[in-house]
């Protein structure tokens, strides 16, 4: 007998050979409608897989983690199956699934057209209402080869072809068509109801520009309707919320051809700038951080000392002077003067460092992915005891931070060491555990990240999900045992001995350029008054009430308010609302009754008719608005 292991610990006996399929069937009808594929012994399989012998399953529905990416996958079959009844002479190359879809790249005659990827779509809707079985055939890999340059599929035949001789490989087919892949895939096309086509892009064979230019189809696929609707209901907000056409509406900066992945700050982006520096400089000062400044330009000696040279060669602005080769930095370093004691650490410095990268073009994305970038560096000197608590400081600092700018949900998680890695078991034990325990006393939940730490040491990637659900990585807390040591950085201890700091390295925003990308969509450019570029917009109704305009435009800004006077000879309805389409958080109304009363009539933004006041309650309120931020 053949005994099945089922994840609640009951156990099924069957008397030879079973699919995942039949075991499914023999614990309900339900479930055998519902199951998409199945894990044996933790490996994904078919629901066609034959299990030969003892064996734990859990039976994979749309309802489990797994089930999303097999639907991708699938979807990105059906599309290819759809571009192949379509376009008969179109050839297949691969199909991956990527975050949030899918793409499959074809090699045609000529461009796809938007109308195509409508006629594609609606063949992979008909195909899945056939409900053909995806049924699996394994193949030699040179009899597969043969196989596919017979139905004249060259790009697909030349990729088995680099399989290792003598392998077999796995065929899918669905109808009239057939793919190489791993697999798995769902048990039928039927499975396969909610995707759409989203895009078509170029793409080269292989990634090498040297090769012939493909055609890339990209799809989402979803395992429900209604998953499916709330993911372009997102995607729709975040094209109203694209940091780049803000950038441009609201005035805040540019990006000139002549510099790519630089930016052109405009006054009011470089007012939003200075506010974010300005706070985080508080946020220095405030917890024990001197702030320092160093050199763009360092010998390559030192980047080869601290083991950036061979990482990040290809990424770096290089220039020779005097015969000595200098690299712009692409990422901040410190200096290992000022430590004399243990009496002097932990030791604080901070850092607004200028850095630049040579990142490729095709990778530049606005103020998110740029060449030239400044962070809000900070590194610590410390020894291993003061670890946890520098930690546990660190993560309720960052929570505050993140809570000032308007996020409320963070994501943690603790990369732990690599196999490539220095020193020793213990440290690692006493690293790790630190920023375990430092995010537990801290009431986080967090996630386990096997092997993504450094080849130095552990770290915490503090992620921010944003108004509408998407995830940004921008703190971390990096623990480093090897860079002091490279780069002879030490203290004399207790017992007089000459030691090497324990180095850690946080920043807080990250890149103050993607950052502000960021609050820019994340608050769909409205930012909260204490960061808005103009907080407050003075407009007079005519000419009569010029003078009392200018004067509280004064007062306010006496106040430190940011404030714009608007004395135009306009309709006080258009004025109102041109400032409303900047995203003013105030606009105050002068006429001739708020003149005679000394008040002004208050516009708050969201078309919120705060009625009028008088001058000093306003400033009191727009005081309390911004102070506690400043």
């Amino acid at each position: 007998m053949l005994q099945i292991t089922l994840p609640d610990g009951s156990r099924r006996e069957f008397e030879g050979p079973v699919t995942v399929a039949e075991v499914a069937a023999s614990i309900g009808a339900g479930l055998a409608k519902a199951a998409l594929a199945g894990k044996v012994d933790g490996q994904l399989v078919d629901t066609s897989h034959r299990i030969e012998s003892d064996a734990h399953l859990a039976i994979v529905t749309d309802k489990d983690a797994e089930a999303l990416e097999l639907i991708r996958h699938s979807t990105a079959h059906l599309l290819a199956y759809a571009v192949k009844e379509l376009f008969p002479e179109a050839q297949v190359t691969i199909g991956p699934v990527i975050e949030n879809g899918f793409y499959y790249d074809f090699a045609y005659k000529r461009p796809f057209t938007p109308e195509d990827l409508v006629a594609i779509e609606k063949r992979m809707g008909e195909l899945a209402a056939r409900n053909e079985p995806v049924v699996r055939r394994v193949l030699p890999r040179d009899e597969a080869v043969a196989h596919f340059k017979a139905m004249g599929e060259a790009y697909k035949a030349e990729i088995i072809g680099s399989i290792p001789e003598g392998q077999d490989v796995s065929l899918y087919r669905e109808g009239n068509f057939e793919d190489l892949c791993r697999g798995p895939h769902v048990p039928s096309t039927g499975r396969l109801k909610h995707f759409k086509l989203m895009k078509v892009a170029g793409a080269y064979w292989r990634g090498d520009q040297a090769n012939e230019q493909l055609q890339r189809i990209y799809g989402t696929a979803w395992a429900s309707k209604e998953a499916l609707a709330q993911y372009l209901l997102m995607l729709e907000e975040a094209e109203k919320r694209d940091h780049r056409r803000l950038g441009r509406e609201l005035d805040l900066f540019h990006i000139d051809e002549h510099s790519p992945g630089m930016v052109f700050w405009h006054p009011k982006g470089w007012t939003v700038w200075q506010e974010v520096e300005q706070y985080m400089r508080h946020v220095y000062r405030d917890n024990g951080y001197q702030e320092v400044k160093g050199p763009q330009v360092l010998d390559k000696a030192l980047w080869e000392k601290t083991g950036h040279w061979d990482k990040y060669r290809d990424a770096m602005f290089v220039t020779e002077s005097e015969k000595r080769d200098y690299a712009i930095k692409p990422m901040n370093c410190i200096f290992k003067q000022g430590i004399k004691s243990y009496r002097d650490l932990p030791l604080r410095y901070g850092e607004f460092g200028n850095c630049h990268r040579n990142e490729p073009t095709g990778g530049l994305h606005g103020i998110m992915r740029v060449r030239g970038f400044t962070q809000d560096d900070g590194h610590i000197f410390c020894t291993e005891d003061h670890i946890l608590p520098e930690c546990l400081a660190y993560t309720a600092l960052l929570q505050r931070v993140y809570k000032d700018f308007g996020f409320s949900e963070i994501i943690y998680k603790v990369a732990t060491r690599p196999a490539a890695r220095i020193g020793s078991d213990e440290i690692w034990d006493k690293a790790e555990n630190a920023l375990i325990e430092s995010l537990k006393q801290s009431g986080c939940d967090y996630e386990i990240a096997p092997g993504d730490g450094a080849f130095y040491g552990p770290k915490i990637e503090y992620t921010l999900k944003d108004a509408i659900g998407r995830q940004w990585q921008c703190g971390t807390m990096q623990v480093d045992f090897s860079m002091a040591e490279r780069l002879d950085a030490v203290y004399v201890a207790e017992d007089s001995s000459r030691r090497h700091p324990v180095m850690l390295h946080r920043a807080i925003v990250g890149s103050l350029e993607r950052f502000i990308g960021i609050l820019v969509e994340q608050h769909a450019g409205a930012l909260p008054a204490w960061l808005a570029p103009v907080q407050v917009v003075v407009a007079s109704i005519t000419d009569a009430q010029a003078e009392y305009a200018e004067m509280v435009a004064k007062s306010l800004q006496k106040q430190g308010v940011r404030v714009s006077l608007d004395l135009r000879n306009e309709k006080i309805n258009r004025k109102i609302r041109g400032h409303s389409m900047q995203k003013v958080p105030f606009i105050l109304v002068a006429g001739d009754t708020e003149k005679a009363n000394g008040t002004v009539a208050v516009r708050a933004r969201g078309n919120q008719d705060l009625g009028a006041m008088p001058l000093a309650d306003f400033q009191s309120k727009i005081g309390s608005d911004i102070a506690s931020k400043i």
